[in-house]
């Protein structure tokens, strides 16, 4: 098993906001390349990551058209597999449930799989969609992947290292071989599909790779049932207690290690519209992580607020993301919490992680989820936003926790 350590997360710079000031507003926006014409086609291309060459093939919509976000689909090729044989499967099934939805790519992994040595392969993600998203209209808010076998690890791996960029994987017979994680930090809706009986990766690392999305997504834990041997069918399960927005799925079949089961009344797989069913259910909007029991999501704010503040700004073209960091060094704890900044002039928060935001641009105020308002003595909350800007991609400035300025 491989293990990396990833960089901050890549977001487009336009984006899907959630900006919270007495009401929610929420802001539908396309990439860069929504009404430009494209230069893009139907292909293979290569491109320049990590600095070596890489290349992708590239399937548009039958009726492309600049003007409309669609949804973006990275299907990953399996070991000594190859991006060739992702288009040749219609991309797991998913191009004919599409119906010119959405434009699908896939990458092809060095010596045949995804090691993701040193991160790679997430980079040669992260270049892909950056040459993408320059060039066509993608909804920021709509992206996914899957794979199969070595691709259903490097999907996982997605969701691990970009939870702000996919809205959701499905892995087909992964395991946790590209780098991926045991404890994500932020939740990726996922589907997970595992046959009982496979005899490459045993069903027992899908398992285990859905449980991590399962405690991060705050679902009820479960045992699902699983088909029984010989009966030649699947079982898919949704799980109970999830965040809102944030579903997983579990599909057991009993079969071996094929990327397309099928079940045994059927000539055809089951997994091209179960998956896209998983995958289209979701809108344009990134919802904000909510707690999975009834009950304010933001305790009245107490405790001293003595704190420190730092904050990492990644940031390229027009767009950036900063990752903000909060310690509590006063001596009390802290239930329920607001941190106030400024933002460069020219800078507008269009999507946020781990906390809401209100205004957009300005004076900003993030405001805990429900799931992180606790901050005892000596902890600290990471939480962060991508950005729009005219130039000036500086860090915030002026923190305060619950109204007392930080150092």
């Amino acid at each position: 098993m491989l293990s990396t350590a990833f960089a901050a997360a890549l977001l487009i710079a336009a984006g899907t906001a959630v900006l919270t000031g007495g009401t929610a507003a929420a802001v539908r926006a396309g990439t860069a390349g929504c009404g430009k014409s494209p230069t893009l086609r139907d292909g293979t291309y290569t491109i320049q990551s990590g600095g070596r060459a890489r290349t992708y093939n590239l399937r548009l919509p039958g009726n492309y058209d600049s003007n409309r976000a669609y949804r973006l689909v990275v299907g990953l090729h399996w070991l000594n597999g190859s991006a060739n044989d992702v288009v040749g499967n219609g991309f797991y099934g998913l191009q004919a449930q599409a119906g010119n939805t959405a434009i699908f790519v896939a990458p092809q992994g060095l010596d045949a799989g995804w090691a993701n040595t040193g991160g790679r392969d997430v980079t040669l993600v992260d270049d892909i969609l950056r040459t993408l998203e320059n060039d066509l209209c993608v909804d920021p808010a709509q992206r996914f992947a899957l794979g199969f076998s070595y691709g259903g690890a490097m999907s996982f791996a997605l969701a691990c290292a970009r939870p702000e960029v996919f809205r959701a994987v499905a892995p087909i017979a992964g395991a946790n071989l590209s780098g991926g994680c045991t404890t994500a930090s932020q939740p990726v809706a996922y589907f997970g599909i595992h046959g009982t009986r496979d005899s490459v990766l045993n069903i027992s690392q899908g398992r285990s790779i859905r449980d991590v999305f399962v405690r991060a997504n705050g679902c009820t834990a479960q045992n699902p049932p699983e088909p029984a041997q010989n009966s030649g069918t699947h079982i898919t399960t949704v799980y109970a207690g999830c965040r809102a927005g944030y579903p997983v799925q579990w599909a057991a079949h009993d079969g071996d290690h094929v990327p397309l089961p099928a079940d045994r009344t059927s000539g055809t797989s089951w997994v091209g519209p179960e998956v896209w069913r998983f995958f289209s259910q979701f809108g344009s909007v990134t919802p904000t992580p909510t707690p999975t029991t009834p009950g304010p999501t933001s305790p009245p704010p107490s405790g001293d607020a003595a704190c420190r503040a730092t904050a990492a700004v990644n940031a390229w073209n027009n767009g950036l993301t900063a990752n903000i960091t909060v310690t509590n060094t006063g001596t009390s704890a802290v239930n329920g919490w607001t941190v106030a900044f400024t933002l460069p002039a020219g800078q507008t928060v269009t999507n946020g992680w781990n906390a809401t935001y209100a205004p957009a641009s300005g004076r900003v105020t993030a405001t805990n989820a429900g799931h992180n308002a606790q901050l005892p003595p000596g902890a600290s909350v990471s939480f962060g936003f991508q950005a729009t800007h005219t130039g000036d991609s500086a860090a915030p400035s002026g923190y305060s926790l619950n109204g007392a300025a930080c150092a």
